[in-house]
Order: C-alpha cells, then sequence, then structure tokens
C-alpha cells in the first residue's frame, strides 16, 4: 500500500526550510521544484501587465483595436 509505506520527509524538509531560512532566502523560493512553478507565474504575471500598459497606450492614443486601426 502506497501510502501507508512511505517514508516521512517532514523531518527532511523541516531541516531544508530552517537552513534555507536562516540564510534569509524567501520562503517560496526554498523548495527545488519552486523555479519549475515561479518561472511560468513570472512570464504570465509580466506578460499581462505589458499587455495592459500597451493597450492602454493604444487606447489614450484613440486606436481601439490591439493591432491597427
Amino acid at each position: 500500500m502506497g501510502l501507508l509505506d512511505r517514508p516521512n520527509k517532514v523531518p527532511e524538509y523541516q531541516r531544508l526550510y530552517q537552513s534555507a531560512y536562516r540564510s534569509h532566502q524567501r520562503l517560496w523560493r526554498i523548495h527545488p521544484r519552486s523555479s519549475m512553478m515561479l518561472t511560468p507565474y513570472t512570464i504570465l504575471l509580466w506578460g499581462t501587465a505589458a499587455a495592459t500598459m500597451y493597450a492602454m497606450g493604444r487606447r489614450i492614443l484613440g486606436h481601439n483595436t490591439w493591432f491597427s486601426d
């Protein structure tokens, strides 16, 4: 049975998080898989902000579409 025979990783993760926290590393960057989750989030965040700024600039200039008017 997979769930019952798994090793307890809590002490291992506790040592990892406490040592990284002592070296002033941000909590969301400590886990080894965090870069896989943060990279698409960061790209999506800045891409959306850039697209919004582009669309607002075009709207201020009087263009109602994204590309041509």
